[in-house]
């Protein structure tokens, strides 16, 4: 266990007592020492986004500030890091959308199966400030906003038995993102939805548990499930970013200047993160071959039309969606009309 893996178990050990004490956040040497949290490995294009914010932070304010990021769930897992964020206690954490539609339902949005119609289209509304940021500030009220989106792909099955069709999916027990909207659309396709946190998905599924999850193919060689799960297939129903959230208080208490380096920072973690991203699906593919996993494309129409009856489900029970989803409608159409 390498000194970096060590300091990090030995802090999650310590983090109440730490926490509790009046100037925890004050390294030795004065600096103010800032946390991020993710749940991702050192490897991960959610870590080298993070490693390029450090570096531009602390190339402009290293005389002040001491960035470190804990990875692999060191400091508790996403829900709990969210909940730290909240009160302080660390400074930013990257985050699911799933989990943060506990703080605010407008993230209900990113739930909805087969919401973009393409790739394309999906980075097109990330990168739409005008849409975006009011999502991104709607947990002002909750003690914290996003300040970037990551790149998180496609999200696809994965499963001890293949899954060709929807049919294949009946009975099935996959593990979703911690959400009422995922479990209903676990539902929809008609398999028997299981919440939990993706540390502990590796376990569940050699337990048998659960018989797969859900995720990009980074999930198969980063994280090992293509060790136990060995036929991948390409039903593509959710895009959904990861967020990086920061404390708010930690973030309006900056100066101007301070600010602005702070969100350039976030803005190249943005950049770094979905070139990092681009490369390692690419590598994992070959990997995840090599240790035996199948991937298969199929129809994506008849997974789509199980679920899409959840986007009118969603619309109905949380009206302020509505100009959200009709906004993304529009870009749709428009990067559909220029292909």
């Amino acid at each position: 266990m390498n000194s970096f893996i060590k300091k990090g178990m030995a802090l999650l050990l310590t983090v109440p007592m730490v926490f509790a004490l009046s100037g925890c956040n004050l390294a030795n040497n004065g600096k103010r020492i800032i946390r991020i949290s993710h749940s991702q490995s050192e490897a991960h294009p959610d870590h080298v986004g993070l490693l390029a914010f450090e570096e531009y932070v602390e190339s402009k304010l290293g005389d002040k500030y001491d960035v470190q990021i804990f990875p692999n769930e060191l400091l508790g897992s996403s829900v709990k890091a969210i909940e730290l964020v909240q009160t302080g206690a660390i400074d930013f954490a990257i985050a699911s959308t799933s989990n943060l539609e506990t703080f605010d339902d407008i993230y209900q949005i990113f739930t909805m199966p087969y919401l973009f119609n393409s790739v394309e289209a999906y980075h097109a509304v990330m990168e739409n400030e005008e849409l975006i940021s009011g999502i991104f500030s709607s947990t002002a009220e909750s003690g914290f906003e996003a300040v970037a989106w990551f790149e998180a792909g496609t999200r696809n099955f994965y499963a001890t038995s293949p899954i060709k069709t929807v049919e294949d999916l009946k009975g099935k027990k996959i593990r979703v993102q911690q959400s009422p909207a995922n479990v209903r659309m676990m539902e929809l396709f008609g398999a028997a939805a299981t919440p939990m946190s993706f540390g502990e998905v590796y376990t569940a599924i050699q337990s048998g548990v659960i018989n797969g999850a859900e995720n990009n193919e980074l999930a198969l060689t980063n994280n090992k499930h293509g060790e136990i799960c060995k036929y991948y297939t390409y039903n593509q129903h959710q895009m959904v970013p990861d967020l990086l959230i920061g404390n708010l208080r930690f973030l309006e208490g900056l100066s101007p200047e301070e600010r602005q380096i702070f969100d350039e920072a976030a803005k190249i973690a943005t950049q770094v993160e979905r070139e990092e991203w681009d490369e390692q699906v690419a590598v994992a593919k070959e990997q995840a071959t090599e240790m035996g996993v199948q991937f298969f494309e199929t129809d994506i129409e008849p997974f789509r039309e199980k679920v899409l009856p959840l986007h009118q489900e969603l619309l109905a029970a949380n009206p302020k969606l509505q100009p959200i989803y009709d906004h993304i409608q529009a870009i749709n159409n428009q990067v559909q009309e220029a292909k």
